[in-house]
């Protein structure tokens, strides 16, 4: 066995880390994971660098922020130094499987560096979805959009006609709802598990890096059954499954309707974190059986969380950066250093320089994030603060104009969280002490010492930005996208 140690990363989408049983979340919907932190370094308080998945995953893999090469570039940058390419030149087989996630794909860098890697994006059960498309379109007939136009002049006729088209609509497309695996748009954690094992089969005895970014706890919320089994949820059925899901997508329900499906909803959720675990645990014991476990660094964090009206929205708002969205997971298994809880905020910004720190591999002068792992070594704690940014309404990356709204900056430390949103000009103070579920912003006046140092990072963080900026890896990223959109308009293909 090489001397070399080797990397798995494990990435889950939209896992809040209030939803994993080894943070203490009341149903255990993460068992394996628990008995893996009884020999890990658990982060309570990791935070992304950005939200959703395309402002996150350039501190995970680069360590840059995601605005930091400016607001119209989206993923990371030609020849950009990542985890992946520092440890492809240092003569590791490396390996990604995606599950189907369009941000996550070679047209946005994430290729680069892998000797393998599939996305899962060529398949008919990989296509990428969202809440948006769970009730198949029906046409409306004459007579029927006359009719919704007459019902929504007038409030009670207007709620009146929208439950029961909604109604019709599901027993209309019930026949399509023959199987849970069949209405699921992109493969489960145990394809690509599979994938994955028969990949280290292959490779066994060599240094590896291996990357894995499951989707399973993603919208629309379709476990297998028997994830579904386990978390004693086995009487839902396919077509229960998606009503659930159409619900809780309906843009004319709102907050105390909604908030009557929202178990039900959390219920499948949960189920899709659990297959997650439970696929890990296949993994872990295909790395023991090849040997690889031992001189092996593990970890598993989250692009981002996600919403259960917490703050009155669904999903994975690009507009928000409340800590349901952008607090998650993070476990880091190294078989030299003692289990411990680190309770100190940790930004995902400082994950990809600690990893390589654990494996004793050189770390590129261009990632913006510092190595923690002597301190995690000798058990130290430090004075943590996150900074995580976003666009507002960025809610399809793949046209340009969306990526140019405003900027939403937030300052996270261990107490206070300051937060800005520059298109509407706010600035709002949180004590997460006495207001965890940040509702009550601190009035002006109160905690200035907080909200003064937390403006001073705030300014440094915009100045350091501008003056940082790479001007070679902006030119690349953008002449990449451009050609990609010659290419697509030129072979007719709508952008």
């Amino acid at each position: 066995m090489s001397a070399l140690k080797s990397l798995v990363l494990i990435t889950v989408d939209c896992l809040r880390a209030d939803h994993v049983s080894f943070l203490g979340y009341n149903r255990r919907t993460t068992p394996f994971l628990e008995s893996l932190a009884a020999e890990s370094v658990i982060f309570s308080t990791a935070i992304v660098a950005g939200a959703p998945t395309y402002y996150s995953f350039p501190g995970i893999m680069a360590s840059r922020y995601p605005l930091a090469l400016g607001r119209d570039v989206i993923g990371l940058a030609p020849h950009e130094p990542t985890i992946a390419s520092v440890l492809n030149q240092s003569g590791y087989s490396s390996a990604a499987f995606v599950a189907g996630n369009p941000y996550l794909s070679p047209r946005f860098g994430y290729g680069a560096g892998f000797g393998d890697f599939q996305d899962f994006l060529n398949t008919d059960s990989a296509l990428p979805s969202s809440g948006s498309n769970q009730v198949t379109k029906i046409r409306r007939t004459r007579w029927n959009q006359a009719l919704a136009a007459a019902c929504h002049k007038f409030g009670p006729a207007a709620f009146l006609y929208n439950e029961l088209y909604f109604q019709y609509c599901q027993r209309l497309t019930s026949r399509t709802a023959s199987s849970l695996d069949k209405l699921r748009r992109f493969p489960s954690a145990d394809v690509i598990i599979d994938q994955a094992c028969q990949w280290l089969s292959g490779h066994a005895g060599q240094p590896l890096f291996l990357w894995l970014h499951f989707i399973d706890p993603h919208c629309p919320y379709y476990p297998p059954l028997p994830a579904l089994a386990s978390m004693g949820n086995s009487d839902v059925s396919a077509f229960r499954a998606r009503y659930v899901n159409s619900n809780w997508n309906r843009g004319d329900l709102g907050v105390t309707r909604l908030k009557r499906r929202r178990d039900q909803v959390i219920a499948l959720y949960d189920s899709g974190i659990h297959w997650v675990d439970v696929q890990i645990g296949r993994l872990v014991n295909k790395l023991r059986d090849l040997c690889v476990w031992d001189n092996c660094v593990f970890a598993l964090t989250a692009d981002h969380g996600e919403e259960f009206l917490d703050h009155g929205g669904r999903y994975h708002s690009p507009s928000k950066v409340t800590d349901e969205l952008i607090r998650v997971p993070l476990l880091i298994r190294a078989g030299e250093v003692k289990a411990q809880l680190v309770n100190t905020p940790f930004s995902l910004l400082d994950l990809a320089p600690t990893l390589l720190d654990a494996m004793d591999a050189p770390i590129p002068g261009s990632f913006r994030g510092n190595s923690c792992w002597s301190q995690v070594r000798d058990e130290k704690r430090w004075d943590g603060q996150a900074i995580v940014e976003c666009i507002t309404s960025c809610s399809n990356p793949f046209r340009l104009n969306d990526r140019l709204g405003a900027r939403i900056l937030a300052i996270r430390e261990k107490r206070y969280k300051l937060v800005f949103n520059f298109g509407i000009s706010t600035e709002q103070l949180f004590d997460l002490e006495a207001d965890p579920h940040e509702l009550h912003p601190v009035a002006h006046g109160v905690a200035s010492p907080a909200r003064r140092r937390l403006l001073e990072v705030a300014r440094q963080h915009l100045t350091d930005s501008l003056n940082s900026r790479d001007l070679n890896q902006r030119l690349t990223a953008r002449l990449r996208d451009l050609r990609l959109e010659w290419a697509e308009s030129t072979a007719g293909v709508p952008i």
